[in-house]
């Protein structure tokens, strides 16, 4: 990374007031960010309009920490923001899990986040927020997983597809807004395995909250080959202090840690050179 590695640190930065300004460095190199709710890393609700996809009603989602019996995720195919396409695909998933199958979620089979996924990806590992002059980079320490986002300069005129898109950001007084284009169709947008396009277009809002004490995100999703219309999504997050970014690799493997067979770990049909 050159220059950038020498220049990275750890934390989201308030910008002067300017849209275009140079952000201040506000955190040091051993803050670091975990989902700030007991439910861990499902998307919040907006307080009206459309929203994400939650459990469906009478099979609420229990993580496996939570000294009670667990459940696994059961996505509700009523919200009205689902194309008919993509209810069918979750339907399959949801038959699965009624059938006794263990779901898979992307952190769990080693498959990158996505946008907006990466927001709701590994709850139980911290996020490290990097920046530098000109591009913030977020590691989630499961598997590594990386973003870059690139500060003050337009979208490239044709990204190449990929899995965590062309993202670009400036500052609106105290939040970092960051728009995604490009992304191929292979990653989910949320942790109930809810597929999109390679249309999907989505904007953060990032800023500091309690004092500081919280990161919270207001995602906009628009795609209209999946989603019937654009809904909006919160994710928060509270500091930790004292952290440092831990190495942890995810080994891909046909046969997961349950035993099930043929789980989809990500191959690609051709050679990238």
């Amino acid at each position: 990374m050159g220059k950038v590695a020498s220049a990275l640190i750890v934390g989201f930065l308030l910008a002067n007031g300017s849209a275009l300004a140079q952000p201040k460095f506000m955190f040091d190199s051993t803050t670091a960010w975990i989902p700030a709710r007991a439910e861990g890393d499902d998307f919040i609700s907006p307080a009206s309009g459309p929203g994400p996809v939650v459990s469906e009603p009478g099979h609420p989602y229990v993580p496996n920490n939570r000294f009670t019996q667990p459940t696994y995720r059961i996505a509700d195919l009523t919200n009205p923001i689902l194309k008919p396409w993509a209810i069918e695909q979750m339907k399959k998933a949801n038959d699965e899990v009624r059938a006794g199958k263990v779901p898979f979620t992307a952190d769990a089979r080693c498959r990158p986040g996505g946008v907006p996924g990466f927001n709701v990806y590994a709850h139980v590992r911290p996020t490290f927020i990097l920046q530098t002059e000109t591009e913030v980079v977020m590691i989630n320490e499961s598997d590594m997983q990386t973003r870059r986002i690139y500060l003050n300069v337009p979208h490239l005129a044709n990204p190449r597809p990929s899995s965590y898109g062309d993202s670009v950001g400036h500052y609106e007084g105290d939040e970092l807004v960051v728009d995604t284009i490009g992304m191929n169709d292979k990653t989910f947008v949320d942790n109930y395995r809810t597929p999109h396009t390679d249309k999907i277009h989505v904007v953060e809002r990032f800023k500091l909250i309690e004092d500081g004490k919280q990161l919270q995100v207001t995602v906009t999703v628009d795609d209209p080959g999946a989603f019937n219309m654009p809904w909006t999504a919160i994710q928060r997050w509270k500091r930790r202090e004292g952290e440092t970014l831990i190495e942890l690799i995810c080994a891909e493997s046909p046969v997961d840690h349950l035993g099930n067979q043929n789980v989809p770990v990500p191959q690609a049909d051709r050679p990238d050179f």
